[in-house]
């Protein structure tokens, strides 16, 4: 299933605290922290997504490890970010940063791939403008990010142009339907859009 998000306040937000995140952590804020704290938020509000089949069970999950795919040389690897429910913005990007820095140099190690209960993939990084990403299985499903694009989109009657994101949801349908799909990545996009609601974990 598809969506589009309005990537407007993540970007002003990047761009009044930048500076001082930076200062203070050591570390850029990238946008991929917004994701995993929204994936984070919308698999506790529709917990059926963060499930897995194991055997003939069908097993649903209490915890929130996302997985985050970075490129290498060697190819496409998925590291795990532990507990993303747990972490702050800075704390989500270090792992980000420490993990890619890993994969580059060839040391990350199996138990770090392992584990996760969902997928996001940047394809938007690449140039990619829409994409149907492939599960990680055995998880039940990942999210596609793709590139920043200013589209028109009508606001309150006036056609404006904004920053504007497409959203891709791979899912397993054995588990998730598609009202439960839908629902989820409409999640996702609320939280992107009013990222001040993450950000109080509200």
């Amino acid at each position: 299933t598809f969506n589009e998000v309005d990537m407007s306040a993540v970007l002003k937000l990047r761009k009044q605290y930048q500076e001082e995140f930076v200062a203070q952590y050591g570390i850029k804020l990238g946008f991929m922290s917004f994701f995993a704290k929204a994936v984070t938020h919308s698999l506790q509000a529709v917990p059926t997504v963060n499930a897995r089949i194991e055997g003939n069970e069908v097993v649903t999950q209490h915890y929130y490890d996302i997985g985050v795919a970075v490129g290498t040389d060697k190819g496409l690897m998925v590291p795990v970010i532990r507990d993303c429910a747990q972490k702050n913005f800075a704390q989500i990007e270090q792992s980000i940063a420490n993990y890619a820095k890993l994969a580059r140099e060839g040391k990350i190690q199996m138990s770090d791939l392992q584990g996760g209960v969902f997928t996001i993939s940047n394809g938007g990084i690449y140039g990619s403008m829409l994409s149907t990403p492939i599960i990680n299985y055995p998880q039940p499903a990942i999210l596609g990010l793709h590139n920043i694009q200013q589209r028109a989109v009508v606001i309150d009657g006036e056609i404006v142009a904004r920053p504007m994101m497409y959203l891709a949801l791979s899912y397993d349908h054995r588990l998730i339907d598609g009202k439960e799909a839908v629902t989820f990545l409409v999640k996702i996009k609320e939280a992107i859009e009013n990222p001040n609601r993450l950000l109080f974990g509200i």
